[in-house]
């Protein structure tokens, strides 16, 4: 039998003007980002709909805006229901809310803390990020193990099939894009980024991180969630909250996830949330599965 799969973007799909069509449309969007605003403490909307863009970008401004636009588009959707979720990076947050395993609120508070925290583990100790295109994840691998004589590196993100971010200290990570050009990489650069995200510089943001998830209630998911760490379904409350703690300085294993997602009847996918990212990665890794984004007011119509 052929099943729904929901899968939720995350950091890097924000833009100004985000959400503001279905917010102005429909009241249990409006319900739902001014109850976002209360829990934070400030007018987050204000960023989303009107920017600036470097407000945006800030990483415990864009995870938290993230969050809201998928879940408020969530809430809306209720003809389509999923067999199964994931979620990229910050998206496994949205993914465990649409499988109700984490509330709205509870899941806000820890993006937000999660943000801010990776944001400090950035400044504090500095790295960077960069995209390897048309290598082998062995290759990838190798390289960043032979670069790591010049300094910490490794695989950030196994995207899709030839598509690897790295991520590691400034030094590491430029002597990997150097060894990956000497192997005829289509494309080895660096990324404009606020801190090596999923690599060992991040383990401050995860002890900040750890506290926060011990404190917050998660139940059994209704439905399976494939972890980013593993690329497998967890539903266990204690597993799933283990797996995002070890989230943080693991790679994000995407190309696994879907490929696992397939193999358990997967032939349908909804990304919900801002931008197309996920649609495009998706299409890399099995061009047969049927791929819909739902982000703006245009898209969700389509659907009700």
């Amino acid at each position: 039998m052929s099943k729904v799969a929901f899968v939720f973007p995350g950091q890097g799909s924000q833009y100004v003007g985000m959400l503001k069509e279905i917010f102005e449309k429909y009241e249990s969007a409006k319900l739902l980002v001014q109850n976002a605003n209360e829990v934070l403490g400030f007018d987050i909307s204000k960023i989303m709909f009107e920017g600036p863009v470097d407000s945006l970008k800030l990483t415990d401004i864009t995870q938290p805006a993230i969050f809201i636009h998928s879940l408020a588009i969530l809430n809306l959707l209720n003809k389509i229901k999923p067999d199964m979720a994931a979620g990229h990076s910050l998206g496994e947050y949205s993914a465990l809310v649409s499988a109700a395993s984490l509330d709205f609120e509870s899941g806000l508070k820890l993006v937000r803390l999660r943000g801010q925290a990776m944001l400090e583990a950035g400044i504090k100790q500095q790295g960077t990020m960069a995209a390897i295109v048309g290598l082998s994840n062995e290759t990838v691998i190798k390289i960043c193990e032979d670069a790591s004589s010049e300094g910490i590196v490794q695989c950030a993100n196994f995207n899709s099939p030839g598509q690897i971010v790295i991520s590691g200290s400034v030094n590491g990570v430029r002597k990997a894009i150097d060894l990956a050009k000497l192997n005829k990489a289509k494309l080895a650069k660096e990324l404009v980024v606020s801190g090596a995200f999923h690599s060992p510089l991040m383990e401050s943001a995860k002890e900040k991180l750890l506290e926060k998830l011990n404190e917050t209630e998660f139940k059994n998911s209704e439905f399976p969630v494939y972890a980013n760490v593993t690329a497998k379904p967890v539903c266990q409350d204690k597993e799933i909250k283990e797996l995002l703690f070890q989230q943080l300085t693991n790679p994000v294993r995407w190309e696994e996830t879907i490929q696992n997602m397939i193999n358990d009847g997967a032939k349908t996918f909804y990304e919900i949330g801002p931008g197309k990212v996920l649609q495009g990665l998706i299409k890399r890794i099995n061009p047969s599965v049927e791929i819909f984004g739902i982000d703006t007011l245009s898209d969700f119509e389509r659907f009700i």
